[in-house]
């Protein structure tokens, strides 16, 4: 049966993949259709009590959502979401995760970090696909990038604030295709944003204020076969029912 649309139209060609290429993370506004925001939504609710449980226990498998619930899981094969990520990463792919990313009214945010994926081995990427539902600004649990800091590989990237970042990790380095200062970058999207990004990316996410509203976001993670990944949360039984029988391939 074929599913409903997931994404309006949007251009992502060889210019765009050199700007995701050559920054890290890239930025498709207002692509994600009404009905998939709705969606989406109604999904992240039902997710969101585990992710809030004082139960760590239940917090884990929060991070199986689309095990949990039938839409996200019909999204990781979905056509659109393969052919965006094969658009990046080429024909062979793995399904890696998908995990909720949400902030409710106060939210202290997120330090800067990284994440690793085959960090000695470039000819192998993890991207990650943001669907922000519901959008962000830049001091309002947005999203702050490093242009360029993917170039590193170094997923021990750290800081708990701006500051700490520029003087540590950050201090000195240049961007290794441009040459220019690396420097942390406040991002702001629209309502159904998409974003891309390399798991090597630096990024962090301000705080959310008291009187906003819940920002509903989650990521999708694939990634080039090759290397194992601490990222990835899929359970055999679930992998073999779903990612096998589109195409996408297995662990080994």
């Amino acid at each position: 049966m074929e599913q409903e649309p997931i994404f309006y139209p949007y251009e992502f060609g060889d210019q765009e993949r050199e700007v995701l290429d050559r920054d890290g993370h890239f930025m498709l506004p207002g692509i994600i259709t009404s009905s998939t925001c709705e969606r989406l939504t109604e999904s992240l609710t039902l997710v969101q009590p585990m992710r809030e449980s004082r139960d760590e226990r239940v917090r884990f498998f929060s991070f199986y959502a689309a095990e949990y619930d039938a839409y996200l899981a019909s999204l990781i094969a979905h056509p659109q979401m393969l052919d965006l990520a094969r658009r990046v990463l080429g024909s062979e792919i793995r399904f890696d995760h998908c995990v909720p990313i949400v902030r409710p009214p106060s939210h202290g945010g997120f330090g800067w970090h990284s994440h690793e994926y085959a960090d000695d081995r470039p000819e192998l990427g993890l991207m990650r696909i943001f669907f922000y539902v519901n959008g962000f600004s830049a001091d309002d649990a947005g999203l702050k990038v490093v242009p360029g800091s993917h170039h590193y590989r170094d997923s021990a990237i750290e800081g708990r604030t701006d500051e700490d970042l520029g003087v540590g990790w950050l201090a000195d380095k240049e961007h290794p295709l441009t040459g220019e200062a690396l420097e942390v970058q406040a991002l702001e999207a629209p309502l159904g944003t998409v974003i891309l990004m390399w798991t090597h990316a630096a990024h962090a996410v301000s705080a959310r204020n008291p009187d906003s509203p819940t920002r509903w976001a989650v990521v999708y993670g694939y990634r080039n076969p090759g290397a194992e990944s601490s990222a990835r949360c899929v359970t055999t039984w679930f992998e073999q029912k779903h990612t096998e029988a589109a195409g996408l391939m297995s662990l080994y």
